[in-house]
C-alpha cells in the first residue's frame, strides 16, 4: 500500500485490491482458513490506511492465488486501484496492474551462521535489493542473494543464456550492494560495461545472459 500511493491535490489514494501469489505448497497450508485470513488482512489494510490518512475508493480486498513459478517460502503481491462501478450492473474500472513484488524467505544457513562482532554493527544498516524485469519484481533480504537459472537460487531468471548460478548480490555492513560474477559463461554487464564485480547504485541496468534488470534498494 505504501509503495503504490497516488497523490491528488488534497488526497492520497492507495490500492484497494490486493492479490497474494503463493507456491502450491504454501497455499495448501491455508486450507480451511484462507477466507478468514483474507478478511483479517483486509481489516489490517483498512486500519493502516486510516492511521496514515490514506483514501480508499472501497474497502480493501485480499485474494490468494497459486503461482507455479514460486518456490516454498516465496510470495508475490500485486496491488491495484479499482474504481467501483458508477451504475448498477456496470463493471468496475481497474487501474493498470503494477509489478508483482516477489519476496524470498531468509535462507536458513544465513540465520544459523554465527556473526562476527563487526557484522553485528553492520546489521544496524538493513537494506534489501530489488531486481525488476518484465512483470516481476524480486525483493531480496540478503546478506547474499544468488542470481541464476536454477530454481534453487534466490532470484530465478528463466533465460537459457544465464548460468545456473550466474552471479551474487552481496550486501556490505553499510547497507550497500555489489554484484559478483560467479564464473558464468556469458558474464555480467552493468550499464553496458562488462564487470567481474562492482558496487551497484539504484537505477543501474544489469545484464546477465540476455536478460537486463533494473537494480534498486529498499530501506
Amino acid at each position: 500500500m505504501d509503495a503504490h500511493k497516488t497523490a491528488s491535490v488534497q488526497r492520497v489514494y492507495v490500492p484497494n485490491e490486493y492479490t497474494v501469489f503463493l507456491s502450491r505448497q504454501d497455499r495448501s497450508k491455508l486450507e480451511g482458513y484462507e477466507r478468514s485470513l483474507e478478511q483479517e488482512l483486509s481489516g489490517y489494510l483498512l486500519e493502516h490506511a486510516r492511521r496514515r490518512g490514506y483514501d480508499l475508493l472501497t474497502r480493501p480486498t485480499v485474494e490468494f492465488q497459486t503461482d507455479e513459478r514460486l518456490r516454498l517460502g516465496e510470495f508475490g503481491i500485486q496491488a491495484r486501484l479499482v474504481k467501483p462501478p458508477a451504475r448498477e450492473g456496470e463493471a468496475p474500472s481497474q487501474g493498470e496492474e503494477g509489478h508483482t513484488m516477489v519476496y524470498s524467505a531468509v535462507r536458513e544457513r544465513d540465520r544459523s551462521r554465527p556473526k562476527r562482532p563487526e557484522q553485528a554493527v553492520g546489521a544496524l544498516v538493513s537494506t534489501r535489493a530489488v531486481v525488476s524485469f518484465d512483470d516481476r519484481r524480486y525483493v531480496l533480504d540478503g546478506p547474499v542473494a544468488t542470481i541464476g537459472r536454477s530454481k534453487s537460487v534466490e532470484c530465478v531468471l528463466p533465460d537459457p543464456n544465464v548460468s545456473r548460478r550466474h552471479a551474487e548480490l552481496r550486501r556490505s555492513e553499510s547497507g550497500e550492494w555489489a554484484i559478483v560474477d560467479l564464473g558464468s559463461t556469458n558474464g555480467v554487464k552493468v550499464n553496458g560495461r562488462r564487470v567481474s564485480s562492482t558496487r551497484l547504485q539504484p537505477g543501474d541496468q544489469v545484464t546477465v545472459g540476455t536478460t537486463t534488470f533494473m537494480f534498486d534498494v529498499e530501506q
